[in-house]
């Protein structure tokens, strides 16, 4: 039989998809792969974490600083005042094994969060709208219920890896807030309860009442849509009015009085 050399089709290199289906598909495929690894590095980092006893956490960030000049002192005259009702607090919790720390954010967003090693923040938009300390005291309680059940530490994994793709796509600047954000915005109703109560303990340890406590949530509630700036706060600790009756209720179950004098915040 004779050989007979022929031409190659025209488009024998050339796939017979649409570039366009192509490119999703890679797209698809690659996302898969990464969404994988993400979670796989999650748990990684979770089931780690959660080994990490608190007296190693305490020390093993003893040193982190949430805010850039790490200086509220100076730069904020509410510190003073703040950070030592959040160490009355503490008094009242002996058995901590963490030394709390307290920096203001400058923001107008009200917010505050439970960082590792017992670093605690606090937006000065949040200083601005507590009109009691009572109020006050109960936020600065509630954060300090999270160190009590860890909640920080178990969402920290998720946050790490999520702000350490954001930091990689949107850049090296932005870690560290997304690392907070993250990190704090996975807690559950039953976390938040939790954190509630023994915010609830403490204020009632510090005042011999509860009025009030509550009274920074109500405001939330009041605002609504019509401060976008609270939203902020909104995401990360969820206020509804079965929450505060919820938080009523409890110190109702414990005998503990809803009445009571409040104070003035710093000014």
């Amino acid at each position: 039989m004779r050989f007979v050399a022929r031409k190659p089709r025209e488009g024998i290199n050339v796939s017979d998809e649409h570039p366009l289906v192509e490119a999703g598909t890679l797209v698809v495929a690659l996302s898969l792969i990464f969404l994988a690894v993400a979670v796989a590095l999650i748990l990684f980092v979770e089931i780690f974490l959660m080994f990490v006893s608190a007296e190693d956490e305490a020390e093993l960030f003893s040193e982190y600083s949430f805010i850039e000049f790490a200086d509220g002192e100076s730069q904020d005259p509410r510190f003073d005042e703040t950070n030592e009702l959040l160490q009355r607090l503490a008094t009242h919790w002996p058995e901590t094994p963490y030394e709390f720390r307290l920096e203001i954010e400058p923001s107008s967003d009200p917010n505050a969060m439970a960082l590792p090693g017992g670093l605690i923040i606090v937006t000065s938009g949040l200083l601005e709208r507590a009109e009691t300390e009572n109020e006050l005291a109960f936020v600065l309680g509630h954060e300090l219920g999270h160190f009590r059940n860890r909640d920080h530490i178990r969402s920290l994994g998720r946050g790490v890896v999520i702000g350490i793709a954001f930091g990689i796509i949107a850049g090296a600047d932005t870690l560290g807030v997304t690392v907070a954000d993250l990190t704090l915005r996975g807690f559950s109703r039953e976390q938040e309860s939790d954190a509630d109560e023994f915010g609830l303990s403490l204020v009632q340890a510090e005042y011999g009442h509860v009025n009030d406590s509550w009274g920074f949530f109500e405001e939330l509630i009041e605002a609504g849509d019509s401060n976008a700036g609270l939203i902020t706060y909104l995401s990360t600790h969820p206020a509804t009015d079965e929450r505060i009756e919820d938080i009523r209720d409890y110190a109702t179950d414990q005998g503990w009085s809803l009445q009571g004098p409040l104070r003035r915040p710093a000014e």
